[in-house]
């Protein structure tokens, strides 16, 4: 059978749609704007079909473009993983590995595997994007991603590389100037640091099969840990945070752990991937060295 298929050219096409501008795909690729957009063109008179309306504003995909955009992954992804399957004889990570994680764990957890990855790891540079989203790790391109929290039936595999433990914390001299403390009850009477979900702030803490419902006003409503964190230390009332974040502040004591035992129950952390059957040496060496070295104040 005839094709007049090349891999190289079909990556530039995907990155383009995936990017959604000649620019952004060629910065990515490591190459120009202007080669970007003639390989897209060459493609297009060799196809006989228009892939890509232009504009001075904007650029759109048509309709037999995105069938072509679609099946172009299918074809580069299969591409990729026949490469990796010859890779994994070599057991050698290298090339490029592209993560992602959430924009508060990446930076305070992630970015530390990386480290330590780089350093074991001299043939591999690392891409690492840190964002809320729920990232397309087919469609963008991405070889893993870290995320927190029970997982969505995609389809994709995944690795639970442990979880994240919660307790209360408060700074010593809130404490001190505070009413009495010694029942989740007692919390109605205090400063509350919450973090607000979908426009909500409470909290459900549960201690073995307890379970309690704090539904308090906060004294501070954040959208981050590490907000409610610096709140915390600042002396401003009680917040719930990760133990790992605030357990160093423990031990210095400008933080102190208040109801022991009570807290929302752990969120698992996953290592989330395309494959298990061929994985790049890259992908499974990162995932292993995550396993090994994270401590999310479960253990």
């Amino acid at each position: 059978m005839n094709t007049s298929i090349d891999l190289a050219e079909m990556r530039v096409f995907a990155a383009v749609v995936t990017d959604g501008s000649f620019t952004a795909a060629a910065e990515r690729l490591g190459t120009d704007k202007a080669r970007a957009s003639r390989i897209v063109r060459r493609m297009e008179k060799k196809l006989g079909a228009q892939l890509l309306t232009r504009s001075t504003r904007r650029l759109s995909v048509t309709e037999v473009g995105r069938d072509y955009f679609e099946r172009a992954v299918c074809i580069l992804t299969a591409a990729e993983a026949a490469e990796a399957a010859v890779a994994q004889q070599t057991k050698e990570p290298k090339g490029l590995l592209k993560v992602t994680a959430g924009s508060e764990f990446g930076p305070m957890v992630v970015d530390d595997w990386i480290a330590a990855f780089l350093r074991q790891s001299p043939k591999v540079t690392v891409e690492a994007e840190y964002t809320n989203r729920l990232v397309d790790l087919i469609h963008e391109g991405f070889d893993v991603a870290v995320r927190v929290g029970e997982l969505e039936d995609s389809g994709l595999s995944a690795r639970r590389l442990g979880e994240v433990a919660y307790g209360l914390y408060a700074s010593p001299d809130y404490l001190r100037r505070g009413p009495t403390l010694s029942a989740v009850e007692d919390l109605k009477h205090h400063d509350l640091i919450m973090k607000r979900t979908r426009g909500r702030s409470n909290w459900t803490l549960v201690n073995g099969s307890s379970v309690e419902r704090v539904m308090s006003s906060p004294r501070c409503a954040v959208n981050n840990t590490i907000a409610a964190k610096n709140l915390a230390l600042a002396g401003l009332g009680i917040a719930q945070l990760p133990c790992f974040i605030a357990e160093p502040y423990v031990t210095d004591g400008a933080l102190s752990c208040v109801l022991p035992g009570w807290a929302e129950v752990p969120a698992p952390v996953h290592a989330v991937f395309a494959s298990s059957r061929y994985m790049d040496p890259k992908v499974r060496s990162f995932v292993d060295l995550s396993l090994s070295v994270f401590s999310g104040g479960s253990s």
